[in-house]
């Protein structure tokens, strides 16, 4: 099981990722893209990453806009699994 991180390194860790930001014990950010069909295809392959992680988010799609909540729930918070989740993510939608 997860450990979830000390408070205090959530504000660095939240810094290194451009676009995230912290919601009570989550991280979140809303993706755009240019149309539907691309929305889900950041969709598709962010699931492939999420199931070799065995780490999966809180999402929503509407239309152009993904939006992600990460979150480690058998942890109480948050961990090294959200942080990398949403470097890869955010790698997968071009920055």
């Amino acid at each position: 099981m997860a450990t979830s991180l000390p408070h205090d390194q959530i504000p660095q860790r939240l810094a290194d990722l451009e676009g995230w930001e912290l919601a009570g014990d989550a991280i979140t950010r809303t993706f755009q893209f240019p149309n539907f069909v691309q929305a889900f295809g950041f969709m598709a392959s962010a699931a492939i990453v999420a199931e070799k992680m065995n780490h999966h988010p809180e999402w929503s799609n509407v239309y152009n806009k993904v939006t992600v909540n990460l979150t480690t729930h058998d942890a109480g918070g948050l961990t090294d699994l959200d942080f990398e989740l949403a470097r890869k993510m955010s790698e997968l939608a071009g920055g």
